[in-house]
């Protein structure tokens, strides 16, 4: 097997590794709601980015030339976690602890960066500004570490974010990249029914930004966008097409699944399908 297909086929078994986890904390959770579907749109992305992608050393997590990664759709948490335990930096009692009484592992990031969590999100539209600011202080710094920032289709209805792309554009940040997880729902709705983007790629291309489209379930097509080479001037938009609630029958494409809480029959029906 080359490098290429082993790198592929590590982060393909990590994103399974990582249904299985996220499945693990959704029943463990209980009646509380762990944004399951959001986060299994999620997986491939951040199975790229952690097990191919971005610098890091967990046994170092605040290595100053560590590239940064900025979960702006913040409810999105389960496929964050879930990545920081398959590189060492939070364990399976961490990950069971999630939303109980004394917890750091909460709903929404809270800034632990001994744990790989670098920076609190969760109020939508504030990351790219965010990143923004992070990418800026890399360059005044003399560092070239990367930043990836992670957001929600629906979250793009904010004024923030295309304040954030004119300004990304202008400072010319070629070492920021925002991922956007397209997957047509958000809490109450399709995007569409709520407030249409259209052609999301074209609309960031517009705004000055190297701007491509992939599958977000693909690792393949993922790999080959986020390894690419940075366009000098000018910030990378990868807009990944995803299933919201991707990976199990019952909750692919399924809104009900932004808030719902697992059953230990569906948990169990989750497993037949993932191991299948």
């Amino acid at each position: 097997m080359d490098n290429r297909a082993a790198t592929l086929a590590k982060i393909t078994g990590m994103a399974k590794s990582m249904r299985k986890k996220a499945l693990d904390i959704a029943l463990e959770a209980g009646a509380k709601s762990s944004h399951l579907g959001g986060g299994l749109s999620m997986m491939e992305i951040t199975a790229t980015l952690y097990g191919a992608i971005m610098k890091h050393a967990p046994g170092n997590p605040q290595w100053a030339d560590r590239d940064r990664f900025i979960l702006s759709k913040g409810h999105g948490v389960l496929g964050y976690y879930t990545a920081l335990s398959e590189i060492g930096l939070l364990s399976e009692q961490d990950l069971l602890s999630f939303e109980k009484t004394g917890s750091f592992l909460l709903g929404h990031p809270v800034m632990n960066r001994a744990r790989g969590i670098d920076f609190s999100t969760g109020s939508l539209g504030m990351g790219l500004g965010l990143g923004i600011g992070v990418a800026l202080a890399g360059r005044k710094r003399g560092k070239d570490y990367r930043v990836f920032v992670l957001m929600g289709d629906g979250e793009c209805n904010e004024g923030s974010v295309w304040e954030g792309a004119l300004s990304g554009a202008h400072l010319e940040l070629d070492r920021l990249t925002v991922i956007v997880d397209r997957n047509g729902l958000q809490q109450t709705g399709t995007n569409d029914q709520i407030l249409k983007t259209g052609d999301m790629a074209a609309k960031w291309a517009s705004f000055g930004w190297n701007a491509v489209e992939v599958d977000g379930h693909d690792v393949c097509q993922l790999f080959d966008a986020l390894n690419a080479a940075p366009q000098p001037g000018k910030p990378t938009a990868i807009i990944a097409r995803t299933t919201k609630g991707k990976g199990f029958s019952f909750t692919e494409n399924n809104n009900d699944w932004h808030h719902n809480v697992l059953t230990r029959s569906q948990y169990d029906l989750a497993l037949e399908e993932l191991n299948a």
